[in-house]
Formats: structure tokens, C-alpha cells, sequence
């Protein structure tokens, strides 16, 4: 049975591709490609020839079915982004799930992304974590920020360098000056970069040094004041 393949690719450096993911891009009929410029580049590097056709944000709704009916035709279909996995903040969900719907196997493969590393390299706790990808760029911006300002849990934002001392000024509105950050960019490439402590800090650094690359911004978590009961608890066990 043809099966629909969800393919990370490289964030930035060409070698973090797996052994897995070659040997997939090498066998199926089919990649779906968000630019297939980029995705002719990172073949073309792989030595792996094979028809690319578009699927992107402005086309899914458009294509979802079609790709989908590919593969229930008996054709596998690669999907890739131009970096990272597939659907996380990238075009996917919408072709993954009208294939779960009608019953057609989609595999997921693991690889690269920028949140994991970003989060790591925080230092902050990554037990809890939740993810809120690229923040809406004008409606419902401050909403979902001021939704997360009671956040608990480490949170992750991507944004683009041409937003980020905008994106770390609301954070500073939101979440207080004081609240620690790590600001990760340009992860596996040449000029990788993170920068850490408080946002207000990190905010003028970036006031200082023109943002450029792709941007994950890791926020601690509100820190949650102890209740007394808690804390009598705590002596009680001592």
C-alpha cells in the first residue's frame, strides 16, 4: 500500500539530513515541494532526481485532495518544507489529515526542527514546554500574547528578524522586562547565535544589533508563587 511520507529537511546545515530521509526522497514516485526552487537545491545536493510539484500555503486547500487521491492511486508521495518538519508552522496538516480521514497511511518521519534545539540551548525547564509557533501579525497578536501571560510552562515563538524588536517589545508589555529569554537565530548555520537574560536585556541588545536570520524566541514560564499550605507542607516534611 502506497503511503503518504512526511519528510524533515535540513534547517540550515545540509549534513543534519538522516540516512532515513535520503533513502525515502530516493524511492517515491512523487515530492511535494513548499518552494521547489529550494527543494531542487537540496536534491540536487543528494543527487536524487525526481517530479516536484507545489504544495504551499496558498495552494493546499486547492491540492490537499488531489495529493491525497495520488496516493490512494498507489503512488508514494514525499512531503517536504523548505526547512524543518512538515505542518509545524509549515504547510502539512491539511494533507495529513484528509488522508487520515479516508484511510490512507501517512509516516511521519523524525529530523530536524528549531524549537527542539532552541529550547535546549535555553537552558530553561523542558519538561513542560508549549509551543506557539509565528504569533498572528496583526489580529489577535496581543490576545494570544496576554492569553499566554499566566503561561507556566517554557514557551517558544518563531518570528522574523524584520519583527523582533516589535515581537520583544510586547513581550516586555506582557510579560515584564524582568521575565529571562533566549533568543536563538540562524541555528546550524555559519553565524548561529543565542543570546540570554531578561528581555528588557535582550531587547536593547537587538535595539543595538540589527536582527538578521530566523529567530526562535524561548520565554520562561510565569513562575508560580507557593501557597502557604504548600509551604507548611514542606517545613511539615522536613
Amino acid at each position: 500500500m502506497a503511503k503518504l511520507y512526511l519528510v524533515p529537511t535540513p534547517i540550515g546545515n545540509l549534513d543534519d539530513i538522516t540516512l532515513r530521509a535520503i533513502n525515502v526522497l530516493r524511492s517515491v514516485d512523487l515530492i511535494l515541494a513548499e518552494d521547489t526552487r529550494t527543494t531542487s537545491f537540496l536534491l540536487k545536493h543528494l543527487g536524487i532526481e525526481k517530479p516536484l510539484r507545489s504544495h504551499h500555503k496558498f495552494n493546499e486547500h486547492a491540492t490537499a485532495q488531489l495529493f491525497m487521491e495520488t496516493v490512494e492511486a498507489g503512488r508514494d508521495v514525499a512531503l517536504v518544507s523548505d526547512a524543518g518538519t512538515p505542518g509545524i508552522s509549515d504547510p502539512g496538516f491539511l494533507l495529513v489529515r484528509t488522508c487520515v480521514e479516508q484511510g490512507v497511511e501517512v509516516e511521519t518521519l523524525p529530523g530536524p526542527t528549531a524549537l527542539i534545539p532552541a529550547l535546549v540551548n535555553s537552558g530553561f525547564p523542558c519538561d513542560r514546554f508549549c509551543f506557539e509557533g509565528f504569533l498572528p501579525q496583526k489580529k489577535g497578536r496581543m490576545k494570544q500574547l496576554q492569553r499566554c501571560a499566566e503561561e507556566e510552562r517554557t514557551m517558544i515563538f518563531y518570528e522574523s528578524p524584520y519583527r523582533v524588536v516589535k515581537c520583544l517589545e510586547q513581550f516586555a508589555e506582557v510579560f515584564g522586562e524582568d521575565r529571562p529569554i533566549s533568543v536563538s537565530r540562524e541555528l546550524t548555520k555559519k553565524f548561529e547565535q543565542t543570546v540570554r537574560g531578561t528581555i528588557g536585556e535582550v531587547l536593547a541588545h537587538f535595539r543595538e544589533h540589527e536582527p538578521k536570520g530566523e529567530f526562535v524566541l524561548v520565554v520562561q514560564g510565569k513562575t508560580r508563587k507557593k501557597k502557604h499550605s504548600e509551604e507548611t507542607d514542606t517545613e511539615d516534611d522536613d
